[in-house]
């Protein structure tokens, strides 16, 4: 564990931590494996440790894999601004060169998922694979709240109420982080998460400015939408995705709903193979991890995916 590090992050493993510069910014990695690059970007309301599992079965496949923190969590710097997706994706994108490579396989969860997409469209010749987990495409996200607001928009809803400045934050971390459990308990298929898994994320919310900083990603999206920035980006994102992409959604996933997923595949110029996982909420990689890895690893060993 790096020296003055939280022991909430630093989780002992079959794999290695490190710092690593990229973007201006410092990001904590765990990574495990050699053969090509696999890049993998959490979501909300986590940290790198989601992908435990994953760090296991892709280095075991062949692959060299790191599990990053995102800009604002765990080990990673919390500066007080750079939470639009542009700029997480160039934080990504600068990770793929910073760790010694050209390009990636990029596998992102969630908001993870957002900046994979993002960063598909941004930096193509970085994303030699695009791997996305329980989200749409984000013009795909951006249409679905307005056009379907008694499911998706009311599944939506909780980002509403971050926009508030910082009783948000309070409520986020009241009484241990508690939200963070129910928010999980919420958005996953039954029986999932036990408590340990709980307990790590609540600890991990709890590290000073990652509550905030996590919040900020939820105002960006949706502050900007009519602003300069908010518009360049979604005429950029109508930029086709070149890379050849697999899609996978639990079925019972209540935060992001799987019609709103499904059909992100216009925006691929690319093989692109959709999956639904049957008994999984918001979170396969962790509630199925064996399916879930089952179909990546297939996906990743195929030389030619269909589209």
């Amino acid at each position: 564990m790096p020296a003055g590090g939280d022991a909430s992050i630093y989780i002992s493993g079959p794999w290695t931590h490190r710092t690593v510069s990229a973007n201006g910014t410092r990001f904590h990695i765990a990574e495990a494996g050699e053969g090509p690059l696999v890049l993998m970007l959490h979501g909300f309301p986590q940290f790198w440790w989601t992908w435990r599992r994953q760090l296991t079965s892709l280095s075991e496949a062949g692959y060299r894999v790191v599990a990053a923190d995102l800009r604002g969590y765990g080990g990673s710097d919390k500066p007080p601004r750079g939470y639009d997706l542009v700029t997480a994706a160039s934080d990504a994108a600068g990770l793929v060169r910073a760790l010694g490579e050209a390009n990636a396989v990029v596998v992102g969860h969630d908001w993870g998922g957002l900046i994979a997409w993002t960063m598909a469209a941004y930096f193509q010749k970085t994303v030699r694979r695009l791997a996305v987990v329980s989200v749409p495409h984000p013009l795909a996200l951006r249409s679905a709240v307005l056009s379907d607001p008694l499911r998706q928009g009311r599944s939506s809803g909780y980002a509403l109420g971050f926009q508030l400045p910082m009783l948000p934050e309070r409520q986020l971390l009241a009484h241990d982080a508690r939200r963070v459990a129910r928010m999980l308990g919420t958005w996953s298929g039954p029986g999932w998460p036990d408590q340990q898994t709980e307990h790590r994320y609540r600890q991990a919310m709890s590290v000073p400015h990652v509550a905030h900083s996590a919040l900020e990603y939820h105002r960006w999206y949706l502050r900007s939408r009519l602003r300069p920035d908010g518009l360049r980006y979604a005429r950029a994102m109508r930029t086709a995705i070149q890379a050849p992409t697999l899609q996978l959604h639990g079925a019972l996933d209540s935060c992001v709903l799987p019609r709103t997923a499904r059909g992100s595949g216009k925006y691929v110029d690319a093989p692109y193979r959709w999956r639904l996982i049957d008994g999984a909420g918001h979170f396969p990689h962790e509630e199925l991890s064996d399916k879930f890895d089952s179909e990546l690893v297939a996906w990743l060993a195929d030389p030619e995916p269909e589209r």
